[in-house]
């Protein structure tokens, strides 16, 4: 199998990023078994930037998208996990963007890439492609991470470079607060919307319903709390701290958006959680 290469180093953005980028997430394995990694639905946008092979895409959320490889990938909001072979290595850098970062960042609303993942550089242009280089060619995870902070923030310069503070954004930060948790009747009556405007905004926007985008981010709260007690999991107890009705609803929602039990996931990706592949809770 070979000398064994297990890297994890988390970063946060520049300053004038954050709110646009929740953190950056370099990694670097050799030697590890052959697997297959679940990319499950969460409430970011994802962006790699690959090191030193590609990402090998064995299935994407949109099922009619066929498989390959991937120098950089940027994927939207999704409800069913994308499926990503991993050859006894893999390296890169994972990049966790906002919805509401997705105009000032990519060029276009997260609307546009929900349900997808797609090349990278036909959405950013050549720009990915010279960032690509530079990680490539970087000596260490510091200066990889400087090179993503200077590309980002070339682009967030092209615009106003400013998060707009609209009715859907504020929406969608108060169900974030609220671990999505929150009736969506009162969420539309907040911002003065009917539910169905409310619904369209969001889908334009965020790239998911209210609803929908209320489930994605109570079940990315209850999978990192689950990654967080990766020893005996108290399934009934992560139930009722993260507002389902029991673990059999649990069970439904890891079934509908991971595709898998909480235990068969937790036991398919216990060694990159041990690792320091899986953000915090």
């Amino acid at each position: 199998m070979g000398e064994l290469v297990d890297e994890a180093v988390r970063a946060v953005p520049a300053p004038p990023l954050r709110g646009l980028v929740g953190w950056y997430s370099g990694y670097r394995q050799r030697g590890i078994p052959h697997g297959r990694h679940r990319g499950l639905p969460s409430p970011w946008l994802t962006l790699i930037i690959t090191l030193d092979e590609p990402l090998s895409m064995a299935a994407h959320p949109d099922p009619d998208a066929a498989p390959g490889e991937y120098a950089t990938l940027l994927g939207g909001l999704h409800l069913t996990p994308a499926l990503i072979d991993i050859p006894g290595r893999q390296s890169g850098i994972q990049i966790a963007i906002s919805p509401l970062g997705a105009r000032v960042l990519l060029g276009l609303p997260a609307g546009e890439l929900a349900g997808t993942d797609v090349h990278a550089d036909d959405v950013l242009g050549t720009g990915v492609r010279e960032v690509h280089d530079k990680v490539r060619e970087a000596p260490d995870w510091a200066a990889r991470f400087a090179a993503v902070d200077d590309w980002l923030l070339h682009r967030m310069s092209r615009g106003d470079g400013a998060q707009t503070i609209t009715p859907v954004a504020e929406a969608w930060q108060r169900l974030l607060s609220a671990g999505g948790r929150l009736r969506i009747d009162k969420l539309a009556a907040d911002t003065g919307f009917s539910e169905r405007h409310l619904r369209n905004r969001f889908r334009a926007d965020i790239g998911l319903t209210p609803k929908a985008a209320a489930r994605v981010i109570r079940f990315d709260l209850a999978r990192r709390r689950l990654a967080a007690r990766p020893g005996v999991p108290d399934l009934a107890g992560l139930a009722a701290d993260c507002g389902y009705a029991d673990q059999s609803h649990l069970d439904r929602e890891f079934a509908a958006l991971a595709s898998c039990t909480p235990s068969a996931w937790l036991a398919q990706e216990f060694r990159n959680i041990q690792s320091g592949h899986h953000p915090p809770a």
